[in-house]
């Protein structure tokens, strides 16, 4: 593992507010690293939670908060020469694949327009490694079999998904004209606390935990290969060590897919209260499977996420409950 000593200058988090930035800024700043926290504080769906995961990080030493929009391109390019970056790790975007077919102008400026502002702003820099956020989406709406870094991925099924895989060929065509070194993570589904409202654990605990239905969009049988966000910062940490040289992409999820009727049965266990299910049908952006090929994150990095659902459930519980804690009039879960 990297240390301190290694890096001249401070280590730069794009989206730090957001749920795997602050994960990583706060492991980061737990290992000595000096950290420039970025966010620009939109697009959240729980600004609260947002201010809340900031105002947590602007207590710890190491961290200097950078409140910018990286849409302009300008202040972001006099940003990176005046702090020299050599290691970058960049996981703010525009989320979520059905936000992505209503509005897909805000992903157009979000995803797209940042992401070249920000290789741009790599290559005028004495860059060592960019590290960014791409998507299992980008798979699309594969049925069946484990989803390799080299499977089809051409076929998205969201615009969210398409912004991601034009994230990953504009990091090859950079690296082939200006030689920046980058790794492209295709998260699977990051669940844990202080995560995102709008993903589904988030949601079905709440919903079981205050009496309301929880809708299941394809009647319940989608399958997914969740990952608990300690094993996803666990492959960032790993990346500053394991620098490639060149542009590479690395499939992060446990390679464990589960449907979701047998995750709600696993939250009705933890919880101990039942679930009052709506079964609805597929939505568009939606994806039947996730499931993660393992094989060269392992050769890579010699790490593979291995939390099991029922722990990680019960911790994001554990979290909820307490957060949450003025609006539940119900016992705590005991860890």
């Amino acid at each position: 593992m990297s240390s301190p000593a290694q890096f001249s200058a401070p280590i730069l988090v794009t989206g730090a507010a957001g749920f795997i930035g602050f994960h990583t800024v706060q492991r980061l700043l737990e290992a000595g690293f000096e950290v420039d926290g970025l966010d620009n504080f939109s697009g959240a769906a729980d600004p609260g939670l947002q201010l809340a995961r900031w105002h947590k990080l602007a207590n710890m030493p190491g961290f200097s908060p950078i409140q910018m929009d990286l849409v302009d391109g300008e202040a972001l390019s006099t940003l990176f020469r005046d702090r020299e970056y050599q290691q970058v790790i960049h996981l703010a975007a525009r989320v979520g694949v059905r936000d992505s077919v209503r509005d897909p102008h805000n992903y157009l400026e979000s995803n797209l327009r940042v992401f070249l502002n920000l290789l741009e702003a790599c290559r005028e820099v004495s860059l060592q490694h960019l590290i960014y956020a791409s998507s299992s989406s980008v798979y699309g709406a594969r049925e069946a079999g484990y989803f390799a870094e080299d499977s089809v991925s051409d076929q998205p099924v969201s615009f969210y998904a398409a912004t991601k895989k034009t994230n990953e060929l504009m990091a090859h065509a950079w690296s082939e004209l200006h030689g920046i070194v980058s790794t492209g993570l295709r998260f699977f589904t990051v669940y844990g606390p202080w995560g995102r409202p709008d993903m589904a654990i988030y949601r079905f605990v709440g919903s079981i935990l205050n009496g309301e239905p929880i809708r299941l969009y394809n009647h319940g049988q989608m399958r997914r290969d969740f990952t608990y966000v300690d094993d996803a910062v666990d492959v960032i940490m790993r990346c500053l060590t394991a620098a490639p040289t060149n542009t590479r992409i690395l499939n992060v999820g446990g390679g464990r897919p589960v449907e979701l009727g047998n995750m709600i049965a696993i939250m009705e266990q933890v919880l101990g209260k039942p679930a009052r299910k709506e079964m609805l049908p597929m939505q568009p952006g939606d994806v039947p499977l996730t499931a993660a090929d393992t094989r060269l994150l392992r050769e890579v990095l010699n790490y593979v996420p291995s939390t099991d659902l029922a722990d990680g459930i019960r911790q994001f519980a554990v979290w909820y409950q307490e957060y949450h804690a003025a609006e539940l009039a119900i016992p705590a879960i005991v860890q």
